[in-house]
């Protein structure tokens, strides 16, 4: 489960029953945890960011954000900026750009140097734009999309039911032995072996997608419909099961489980 996304006793309109009422708990609510793994960041060839001491900041309907100890950036790289933003919840945010030779990140890096009392945790922590660092790594693990929130699974469970799957009120797939995969804040998903498709009928496209949890997504076109169908080639340990099989969902697609 996740803390802060879907039924997560953090998010929005959690699942659970809690032994006091929320209308005396706050709307948006934040935890803020260790993360016992060695975090690095690297803009170029440079290593920005080393650290044993970083932070997860789980707050109401978004994902975790990584926040590490302003003593272990590399201090000569960052150049502070006149950018603020306010957080009603956290305080006020400054930023610093990022340059590491001929490469310029502005403003990647932020941190709450004053927070609200409420927040007094984030002194002396930042956090960086993600996808503005160009590789992160947690231990020796490169890190592909964003980072794994650790209250976040994906089940794979062998389907009971039959599926049949039409595109454009044609069948495209239909199968006895799907799987069925539950990832944390997403709907269930069918997903059928590539033998059960019909021969013909999936046109590969360029798009991919990277899922922390699954791994990269290889999309397909099924029947004149762009990107409806996708495949994990090569899924991560949590989806190791639905190798070579196809999920399917979007405008002009049925998918009927039995």
């Amino acid at each position: 489960m996740s803390l802060t996304l879907g039924s997560g006793p953090l998010a929005g309109s959690p699942g659970g029953a809690f032994n006091f009422s929320l209308d005396d708990a706050p709307p948006h609510r934040i935890f803020f945890e260790a993360y016992p793994r060695r975090l690095r960041g690297m803009v170029g060839n440079r290593v920005v960011v080393d650290t044993l001491g970083a932070r997860l900041l789980h707050e109401t309907a978004i994902p975790p954000v990584a926040y590490v100890p302003l003593d272990d950036v590399d201090a000569s790289v960052l150049t502070r900026t006149d950018t603020r933003t306010h957080c009603p919840f956290k305080g006020d945010a400054s930023y610093w750009t990022v340059t590491v030779g001929e490469r310029v990140v502005p403003d990647a890096l932020w941190a709450y140097e004053e927070p609200l009392p409420t927040a007094s945790w984030l002194r002396g922590y930042g956090a960086f734009y993600w996808d503005r660092v160009d590789r992160w790594f947690v231990e020796g693990d490169e890190v592909h999309g964003r980072l794994r929130d650790p209250y976040h699974r994906v089940d794979v469970h062998t389907g009971s039911r039959p599926v049949v799957v039409r595109a454009g009120g044609t069948v495209v797939a239909r199968s006895e032995r799907p799987k069925m995969l539950f990832e944390t804040g997403a709907v269930p998903r069918v997903y059928v072996p590539r033998e059960d498709v019909a021969d013909g009928v999936l046109e590969p496209s360029e798009k991919r997608a990277q899922c922390p949890y699954k791994g990269e997504a290889t999309y397909w076109s099924v029947n004149g419909l762009a990107d409806v169908a996708w495949s994990y080639e090569a899924p991560l340990r949590d989806a190791a099961d639905v190798a070579r099989h196809v999920s399917f969902d979007g405008d002009g697609v049925q998918v009927e489980l039995g």
